[in-house]
């Protein structure tokens, strides 16, 4: 099917002939052979290095008598050219008749076009003649595609009846077919043998040419081939960069571009084709080839007449009125458009005003509105007023979102760099579309931050509903999260031992305090790294409690669909479903190995059975082995007592028995003395105690084979005093 463009240049060019004969139109690239014979050979096409886009449409000028016209074929696939249509996007070429036996015929040649950018077109068909010949199309699975001829079959009343199954029968072939090979047989007859020895022949043939030319099997007895009409199209990626130019990827300009599907056989997504514009004519493939037409120079083509003059522009041409006719119809029609736009305007503002009301309206009880008014009614007020933003003033912080202003990207959303109106620098964060599950989270989020008030939990300062997506505000915390300082070193930056447990005492007591301080406990359900960040004073402050939940005072767990971050995820909750505050302490226990030992809690690095940090942690302690996991950067500190208490208390919140584990508030109070004393007490924990806190070792593998406890003893702070001295 021809675009519908293309078609009003065929109408040009074959209306009124005078149009084609304006200017000598080059359809080759410079200093290249343009004919074949008297084929027109047009770029892409080209014979000769460098006159052709790629190989693909390389043409080769058969020249072999003086006698005889010279002749075009395609190189690549060695088919004899016709014709080529750069409007059509078509090439018409010879095609082998495929035989059974027949005497005096030449060898059967298939045709492979694959990956090549042509195809048998749609206007082609496979026809089959011979007695009792059953012609199939091969290589085409699944697909079986052919037809069977049969001998002395009446035909009477059907059109074509010489090939309506009379010797002779037809089939249409599929689309974007590049392959033809058939297979030629004699179907089972139940009467007699009759054309089972007899020449049989199948081919596949432009169909006009066929109706045309061929009014009986006998006509093509002695024929090797026939005409076939291929499609092709141009692969963006074989385009040479020569041949690209500004205007648009390669095509001329001006031009129209179509990538893709642009015809009903389509090879490849990456295909494209162009062709001039109406009122431009030559070949769109070269550079500047597509020329302007000048209708004013052609009869019977512009309709100017009387007290008009005809002028050309580029694609086009136009009829001048006289100049006071022009600024009467200016003037006239500037008003009506001028009042016509007014109206217009104050319209769509007084509809876009009601809409965007509406609309609001819409996000805002879409966004969960009623339920957070419903949560906060039901509060006692033990909620802290929260601030409600309008869209307005979020667009202008964030400079309406703009992607340079991104802080960070998650699970839950995206999060932006604001600045109020008071030069308050706030974090927004704006949340993905939800369905109705995700909405529960971003409430949830809402509710649980405005009932906590602590310095190590990032301050929730308002949030805006009335917008597509909800969005949150929280307090802007400058220095980024946890996971990049412990895991992109930065040599300007040191990350002492006593930083690492300032911070490791912080986030316990954020955690204590949620679990066991607050109004209303909470479990933060996701504790890991890069959701601990730090302030402009490296404090840190526990944020993103998308998947957090409160529960009653006089509840020990939850039971939920397992969510959380791999590698952090508390195996017993894993197995059970039941979340409880000693899964926080398990994923703070995590948290706790990443600062000993500078190490990711999965990685892929470390053998199959030590991907996770927890177990990889572990089994180096069972191992008694416990400098070989430090980070090189606590080295020289000085401060072994201190790791190995701290290191001892990571092993029991990795306890896999959640019982055995501490609470978050036993942790606080111990990371706090450990500050304070400076480990010295927990040094010394006795072969007794390690073995109270011995057990199967955490692992998401299922690791195979019973461990083995031991004790950090003496012997152990020596040898780790001596390797840290000379590290």
């Amino acid at each position: 099917m021809i675009p519908r463009r293309v078609s009003l240049i065929f109408f040009l060019l074959f209306l009124v002939p005078e149009i084609a004969t304006v200017s000598a139109l080059i359809m080759a690239r410079p200093n290249c052979t343009e004919t074949c014979g008297n084929i027109t050979i047009p770029f892409p096409f080209g014979i000769g290095t460098g006159c052709y886009m790629n190989d693909w449409f390389s043409v080769h000028c058969n020249e072999t008598t003086a006698d005889s016209p010279s002749r075009a074929f395609l190189s690549r696939i060695n088919m004899e050219v016709f014709k080529i249509s750069l409007e059509s996007s078509v090439v018409r070429v010879n095609s082998p008749i495929i035989s059974s036996g027949c005497s005096g015929r030449g060898a059967n040649l298939a045709i492979n076009m694959t990956g090549s950018p042509f195809s048998f077109s749609s206007s082609n068909i496979f026809t089959a003649m011979g007695c009792n010949n059953r012609a199939l199309l091969n290589g085409i699975e699944p697909e079986i595609v052919g037809c069977t001829s049969t001998c002395g079959a009446s035909t009477e009343g059907k059109e074509n009846s010489y090939c309506s199954g009379n010797n002779c029968c037809q089939t249409t072939i599929p689309s974007s077919l590049q392959v033809f090979n058939a297979s030629l047989g004699t179907p089972d007859h139940p009467i007699n043998d009759q054309g089972r020895n007899e020449c049989k022949v199948a081919f596949i043939v432009e169909e006009e040419w066929f109706r045309n030319n061929i009014s009986s099997p006998e006509v093509v007895q002695d024929m090797q081939y026939v005409p076939v009409i291929l499609d092709w199209v141009m692969y963006s990626d074989d385009i040479p960069e020569g041949v690209k130019n500004s205007d648009a990827t390669y095509c001329s300009h001006p031009m129209n571009l179509s990538s893709g599907a642009l015809r009903t056989v389509t090879l490849y997504s990456n295909s494209t084709t162009c062709w001039c514009s109406p009122g431009y004519d030559g070949n769109p493939y070269l550079p500047d080839g597509c020329t302007d037409i000048d209708e004013c120079k052609i009869p019977r083509v512009n309709w100017c007449s009387g007290m008009t003059k005809c002028v050309n522009v580029p694609g086009r041409y136009k009829c001048e009125l006289d100049k006071a006719k022009i600024t009467f119809l200016i003037l006239g029609a500037a008003t009506g458009l001028l009042l016509l736009l007014v109206g217009i305007w104050r319209l769509y503002k007084l509809v876009k005003k009601r809409k965007n009301i509406e609309l609001k309206k819409k996000f805002f009880k879409r966004n969960g509105g009623l339920l957070l008014q419903q949560q906060l009614s039901s509060s006692d007020g033990s909620i802290q007023k929260t601030k409600i933003f309008t869209s307005k003033e979020l667009e202008k912080a964030t400079d309406r979102f703009n992607d340079n202003r991104i802080l960070g990207q998650g699970g839950q959303g995206t999060v932006y760099k604001g600045m109020q109106a008071d030069g308050m620098i706030v974090a927004v964060k704006k949340s993905k579309m939800v369905d109705e599950e995700k909405l529960e989270e971003f409430i949830n989020e809402v509710v649980i931050l405005s009932q906590v008030n602590h310095r190590n939990v990032v301050k929730l300062l308002g949030c805006c509903l009335e917008t597509e997506v909800p969005l949150l505000v929280y307090e802007f915390i400058p220095n980024g999260n946890l996971f990049e300082y412990i895991h992109d070193q930065k040599e300007e930056f040191e990350f002492s031992w006593e930083m690492r447990l300032r911070i490791a005492t912080e986030v316990a007591r954020a955690l204590s305090y949620l679990h066991s301080a607050a109004s209303i406990p909470v479990y933060h359900r996701d504790i890991k790294s890069t959701n601990i960040m730090l302030d402009e004073k490296f404090r840190a402050k526990v944020s993103d409690f998308g998947t957090s939940r409160s529960i009653a005072i006089d509840q020990t767990h939850l039971t939920t669909h397992v969510q959380g971050t791999f590698g952090y995820l508390d195996p017993e909750y894993f197995q059970s479903s039941q979340f409880t505050g000693k899964s926080d302490v398990y994923s703070f226990g995590v948290v706790l190995a990443e600062l000993l030992s500078g190490q990711k809690p999965i990685s892929y690095e470390r053998p199959e059975d030590r991907r996770s940090l927890a177990t990889h942690f572990i089994l180096l302690m069972e191992e008694n082995k416990i400098f070989d996991i430090l980070d090189e950067r606590l080295m020289g500190q000085d401060r072994e007592e201190e790791v190995i208490a701290v290191a001892n208390l990571a092993r029991r919140c990795l306890n896999l028995n959640g019982r055995k584990r501490p609470t978050m508030r036993e942790v606080a109070i111990e990371l706090e003395q450990i500050r304070v004393s400076k480990g010295a007490p927990h040094a010394q924990q006795s072969c007794k105690d390690l073995e109270n806190i011995r057990d199967e070792v955490p692992n998401v593998w299922e690791i195979a084979g019973p461990t083995t406890s031991v004790t950090i003893g003496d012997l152990e702070m020596a040898r780790l005093h001596l390797w840290m001295s000379n590290h």
